[in-house]
């Protein structure tokens, strides 16, 4: 118990820049606090004995704001950072290392018996206000971005966004825990898609109409009568509406023209 405690202090001073020293941390870090309350409680829930453990677990909400379940799980070295309104279900399991802010849920649902709290991995990052929902697993070294509302798995090493959250893969990259301006925007790339789609097809549409004018009048085609494909936009904009990619068309080949050539020689 030392060790984790130990442990949780110098995670502390790693990613808080505003942590002064150990006396300061010992005093006025809520999660510390928490997560000290909370495994005396754990300790107790395991043994199975009756009311005490959530009368310390009320007492540990009331003092800090955090409330996690006697039944919960927590690993060492896990940082609450401010930590008013962390909310941690029975079930829950929270993953050495990982580091949650204030406002975010580990929540259950329906009212199935056993198993129905997320499951964090070691080394997650839950930002602000963000929710993750029901009986799913969290891999290693992802990061949950402020107000993403979580309701799927997701692999390890990747970053989620949204509501619901949308997984971008960012596998085999060393992520800063505390960097969440790097947090992509799926939304704004999205719609930056359709921009540029709605443009082209606007375009394309007005290249056809030229060219229906130059057939009526009896006129050769104009140059460019044909639009370009934009597969690869359609296909970012499903995969963000979980709706699936676009194949890629079948490309023609030259086998055809080669066969024609040849009979004709």
């Amino acid at each position: 118990m030392l060790d984790t405690f130990r442990a949780q202090l110098a995670t502390i001073k790693e990613r808080d820049p505003a942590a002064r020293g150990s006396l300061e941390i010992l005093l006025c870090y809520p999660g510390l606090h928490a997560l000290a309350l909370h495994r005396l409680s754990n300790r107790l829930w395991r043994l199975e004995l009756p009311l005490l453990p959530r009368l310390i677990s009320q007492f540990g909400r009331w003092i800090t704001g955090i409330e996690i379940h006697p039944g919960a799980r927590i690993g060492k070295g896990v940082f609450i950072d401010h930590g008013m309104g962390v909310v941690i279900g029975e079930t829950g399991v929270v993953g050495d290392n990982c580091l949650l802010y204030q406002g975010m849920t580990l929540g259950g649902t329906g009212k199935v018996h056993g198993m129905r709290y997320p499951t964090l991995e070691e080394n997650v990052v839950v930002g602000a206000g963000a929710k993750v929902l029901g009986a799913i697993t969290v891999g290693a070294n992802t990061r949950i971005g402020a107000g993403s509302v979580l309701l799927r798995n997701v692999a390890a090493d990747t970053t989620v966004v949204g509501i619901p959250g949308r997984v971008i893969h960012q596998s085999g990259v060393k992520i800063d825990p505390l960097a969440h301006s790097a947090l992509p925007d799926a939304e704004a790339q999205v719609i930056r898609n359709l921009m540029e789609r709605i443009d082209s097809l606007e375009s394309e549409l007005a290249r056809t109409q030229a060219c229906l004018k130059e057939v009526a009048a009896g006129r050769p085609l104009l140059e460019g009568c044909g639009g370009a494909s934009q597969n690869l936009k359609d296909r970012e904009i499903l995969e963000f509406l979980g709706e699936g990619s676009i194949q890629n068309p079948p490309q023609k080949d030259d086998k055809g023209k080669g066969d024609a050539q040849t009979k004709q020689q």
